[in-house]
C-alpha cells in the first residue's frame, strides 16, 4: 500500500510553479484543494489539475469550496450561480432534498469535467439564534434532523456525479458566534445538548467519505478546539462513528494560536488523519508538509477507504435536470 504525505494543499496561481512542483514531488500529499486564484477558463483548470497529480506521483484527489451562495468558487459567467443554501432550501420548501440533490449532482457535474473530484460541502451545521454571519445562511436547515435530510442528498447527488464529498465542520459549528477565520469560537452547550442537536447530523452521515473539523472548543467536553483535541476526536469516532478520513479545517485560520509546525504536529496527535493548509507561502507549505510527515497505519486505511468511494457519474441528460429543477423552484432561483 503506497504513502502519501498527511496534508492537502494548494498553489499561489493558476499553474504550478517549479518550487511548487519540487515540494509536491518530495513530500506526496494525499490531496490538493482550489480556490477563486486558481481559477480561470476550463481549459486551465484541467491543466492545473494535471499539473498537480503529475507532481505527486498519484491520481489525488482535488477538492474545492463549492458550497453556492458567498461561498463558491466556480462563478459566472463560466460556471453557474446558486443561490445560498439556506435560501435555496426555503425556496424549494417541500421539495427541498429533491432540489438539493440535483443542485449538488449539477455542482458535481461542473467540478468533475475541470478534473476536480471532491467538494467540501455537505455542510451541516446546526445553526441557532446566534450563529455567526458568516455561516449561518451555509446552513441546510433550522433543525438537526432537516440539516441531516438535505445533507444526504448533498452528498447522494455529488456522489452520483463522481465526486467526493467532505462534511463539515465536524461535530458541528452552529452554535459558535465568532468567525473562526479571525478567532477561537467557544461553545458553552452542555454536552447532552451538542448530542441531541449539533452532533446528530453528523452522526447520520457518519458513512460519508471525509469529514473537515471545526475549530470551537466545546467547554462541555474539552479546552482544546476540536481539531487539536484528543478527547474531541474520541467523541467524533466513538459516539459520533465517523470512522472514515478526517481532515483539519485550515491549519493557518487564526483561531488557532502556535507555529504551523506545532499545530501540525498537534493536530496529527490528536487523531486527524489530514493536515489541510491553504494560503501561505511556499515555505509555509513545506513547513506544514515537513511537520505532518507521512500518514500512519489507520490514517491510510481510511484514506484508501475514502478514494474507494469513487465511481464514474451516472448517465444522466443535465439539460433534463436543470429543467427539473427550474419546476420545482420556479423561473429564475438557482441562476
Amino acid at each position: 500500500m503506497n504513502s502519501f504525505g498527511a496534508t492537502i494543499l494548494d498553489a499561489e496561481g493558476h499553474r504550478l510553479t517549479a518550487d511548487e512542483k519540487a515540494l509536491f514531488r518530495d513530500s506526496k500529499p494525499f490531496g490538493f484543494i482550489l480556490f477563486a486564484r486558481n481559477i480561470d477558463t476550463p481549459d486551465q483548470v484541467r491543466a492545473l489539475c494535471d499539473d498537480f497529480r503529475e507532481a505527486a506521483g498519484h491520481d489525488a484527489p482535488i477538492t474545492t469550496d463549492q458550497e453556492g451562495g458567498r461561498v463558491q468558487r466556480l462563478r459566472a459567467p463560466t460556471w453557474r450561480e446558486w443561490q445560498p443554501p439556506l435560501d435555496f432550501v426555503k425556496a424549494a420548501g417541500a421539495k427541498a432534498a429533491e432540489a438539493m440533490y440535483i443542485r449538488f449532482r449539477l455542482i458535481a457535474h461542473e467540478l468533475y469535467a475541470l478534473g476536480i473530484d471532491s467538494n467540501c460541502a455537505p455542510m451541516v451545521d446546526v445553526p441557532g439564534v446566534d450563529t455567526h454571519e458568516f455561516l449561518y445562511n451555509r446552513c441546510y436547515g433550522l433543525d438537526a434532523a432537516s440539516v441531516a435530510m438535505m445533507g444526504q442528498a448533498a452528498n447522494d447527488g455529488m456522489l452520483a456525479g463522481g465526486v467526493l464529498p467532505v462534511i463539515k465542520h465536524i461535530p458541528g459549528h452552529g452554535r459558535a458566534t465568532a468567525d473562526s477565520h479571525f478567532e477561537l469560537p467557544r461553545v458553552t452547550a452542555p454536552h447532552a445538548d451538542l448530542e441531541r442537536v449539533d452532533f446528530a447530523p453528523f452522526k447520520a452521515l457518519r458513512d460519508t467519505p471525509m469529514g473537515m473539523t471545526a475549530h470551537v472548543v466545546y467547554e462541555a467536553i474539552d479546552t482544546a478546539p476540536a481539531t487539536l483535541s484528543t478527547r474531541m476526536m474520541q467523541v467524533i469516532r466513538d459516539d459520533i462513528g465517523f470512522d472514515n478520513l478526517i481532515m483539519t479545517d485550515d491549519i493557518s485560520m487564526k483561531a488557532l494560536s502556535g507555529s504551523l509546525s506545532d499545530l501540525s504536529r498537534e493536530a496529527i496527535a490528536a487523531g486527524c488523519d489530514v493536515i489541510l493548509h491553504c494560503n501561505g507561502t511556499l515555505a509555509e507549505r513545506a513547513e506544514v508538509a515537513q511537520a505532518a510527515g507521512e500518514m500512519g497505519e489507520a490514517a491510510l486505511r481510511r484514506a484508501q477507504r475514502a478514494l474507494s468511494y469513487r465511481q464514474k457519474p451516472d448517465d444522466i441528460d443535465i439539460t433534463a435536470l436543470e429543467a427539473q429543477l427550474e419546476a420545482l423552484l420556479g423561473e429564475g432561483v438557482h441562476g
